[in-house]
């Protein structure tokens, strides 16, 4: 098999590349924070132009549009330049998705939009869900390449953006289940209920959600606030949901107090774990974090 590339060693990348190791890929990786980041079995460059120069697909896992913009940039400048394919599982809305698309197309690179969910969790046990969209048949030749870090591929569509835009909406969704979830659970024990009883009631009837069913009985009843993913990445997440809303003519009211709720928290404390809203919530700190 041909040397796979992967740049952006995260929270959700180095998982991701872990298993693609695991599974018998040959990796080279490219992490900003240094070579130390490779997982076992990988071979580590120095450079995002030591990447392109060695293979014709490169992986992306980073944090915003900006970054993944300016490593595009970095991968057509190289010289010599091997790579021929870009799959971008970063999470950075349409426009900047199709942006990337056509900067990468100039300079005779494919580029497929394959955002991926289910958490810090979902990436390091290889059961993340991808959303790809591009090419149906480089889509169809990756699937081989790409069950080895997740364990749904679709392809959503051929162009670049339709994979961002059922990202984003999953992340609101997902967003608003755990506000929802802070609230409600907060309400209840506050009149004595037990939060396990309530989970266990939730669970099997028609409230359960991906906060009552994996962050509240794991994260926060056991009080350790562990999700891996942070305020800031899920306030992105919403206000690029809110963008492209507002772009297709949406009006979104419930989508403005969920953005409400993660820009308080974020403002009262950057960068914690999304399952510190509960606590948040619970203690009234809303408007603490709204002034």
């Amino acid at each position: 098999m041909s040397e796979i590339g992967f740049i952006g060693l995260g929270n959700m990348g180095l998982p991701m590349a872990t298993n693609l190791a695991r599974a018998g890929t040959r990796l080279v990786t490219f992490d900003a924070a240094g070579p130390e980041r490779a997982p076992p079995g990988a071979r580590a460059l120095g450079s995002t132009a030591e990447v392109a120069a060695a293979v014709e697909t490169v992986l992306l896992c980073l944090p915003d549009g900006k970054i993944v913009h300016s490593v595009a940039r970095e991968l057509i400048a190289a010289s010599p330049r091997k790579v021929k394919l870009v799959v971008d599982h970063s999470t950075i809305g349409i426009e900047a998705a199709r942006e990337a698309s056509a900067m990468l197309a100039e300079a005779g690179i494919e580029y497929v939009d394959a955002p991926v969910s289910g958490g810090v969790a979902g990436a390091r046990n290889a059961t993340i869900a991808v959303m790809c969209a591009g090419n149906a048949a480089t889509v169809e030749g990756l699937r081989p390449l790409l069950g080895g870090l997740a364990r749904n591929i679709f392809h959503v569509g051929d162009d670049p953006g339709q994979g961002q835009a059922l990202k984003v909406l999953n992340n609101f969704l997902s967003a608003t289940a755990m506000a929802a979830t802070s609230e409600a659970v907060a309400f209840g024990v506050s009149v004595g209920l037990d939060m396990k009883t309530i989970l266990d009631v939730v669970n099997v009837s028609s409230g359960q959600n991906t906060a009552t069913a994996e962050k509240f009985p794991n994260r926060v009843l056991t009080e350790k606030y562990d999700a891996g993913f942070t305020s800031r990445l899920m306030l992105k997440d919403v206000r690029l949901y809110r963008e492209a809303l507002a772009k297709a003519g949406g009006q979104g009211p419930v989508s403005r107090t969920v953005e409400a709720m993660w820009a308080a928290i974020e403002a009262a404390e950057p960068g914690t774990d999304i399952t510190r809203l509960y606590p948040f919530v619970r203690d009234g700190r809303i408007e603490e974090g709204s002034s």
